[in-house]
């Protein structure tokens, strides 16, 4: 629904009890059956996308987990929150034109930071009782009416991702921005600006399977060598690696 899918090919998709598809040529037979046209790239993603989530939820996967991400639409999904970073980011790209416009986004930015700085001491000792001033806080930077055009209508756009970007305060664990997973991908950055893309698709696959599972392992502390000559048999020598997933539930 929020991704604009017809009614009319949602309706036709409802079921109950909830559908459930052993392999991707089953849930493809489906949608066909239901008349939809399986060939049509631009509709069978958001569908594709809503079967996925459908089957996270049926497993029970995620459970509270949130989805920090910097507004990209392909991320805007299940339980969200922005991204303090680049919700800032925007006030820097504004082209003040005159030396009033460039106090007022000054102004604004210096405001903004030191909410933000407020939001990360509060993340280390939440407060309930904080939290009603904290949103009364956000209100009074992002409602206010500057007279430089551009700037409002930009802090009345941050204003409507008001409960997005207070997500934290209702849960405390989760980052006030995204700099962690940035970081993740740089290597992968870095050698593409450098080396080009892959070639085929197999070799996108080994590229992002090996890239993921030395980022694992370098974050629970594993060398990833030694991981690799553990799961290929070519290290007797040492102790057995569990499985990553298992490591991964025990160290959140």
């Amino acid at each position: 629904k929020a991704q604009g899918v017809e009614h009319a090919i949602m309706a036709r998709l409802k079921t109950n009890p909830p559908a459930v598809f052993t392999d991707q040529i089953a849930f493809l037979e489906y949608l066909a059956s239901k008349g939809i046209d399986i060939l049509d790239r631009q509709l069978l993603r958001p569908v594709a996308e809503a079967a996925i989530w459908g089957a996270i939820r049926h497993h029970g996967l995620l459970g509270s987990t949130v989805i920090v991400s910097d507004d990209a639409g392909q991320f805007r999904v299940a339980n969200h929150a922005l991204c303090w970073i680049h919700a800032e980011r925007l006030l820097q790209k504004l082209m003040p034109a005159t030396p009033k416009q460039e106090r007022l986004v000054t102004t604004t930015r210096d405001l903004v930071w030191r909410f933000y700085k407020a939001l990360k001491v509060w993340k280390q000792q939440p407060s309930p009782q904080l939290i009603t001033g904290f949103r009364h806080r956000f209100d009074k930077i992002f409602a206010r009416r500057t007279g430089f055009t551009e700037l409002d209508k930009l802090l009345l756009r941050l204003h409507r991702r008001k409960a997005e970007l207070l997500k934290v305060l209702e849960h405390p664990y989760i980052p006030l921005h995204t700099n962690a997973s940035e970081n993740d991908i740089r290597s992968f950055v870095t050698r593409r600006k450098i080396s080009g893309g892959t070639i085929s698709l197999n070799g996108r696959i080994a590229r992002d399977v090996m890239l993921g599972l030395m980022k694992t392992c370098q974050k629970l502390g594993i060398s990833f060598y030694h991981f690799l000559g553990d799961r290929l048999g070519l290290v007797s020598s040492i102790r057995p690696i569990p499985p990553l997933s298992q490591l991964v539930m025990m160290a959140s």
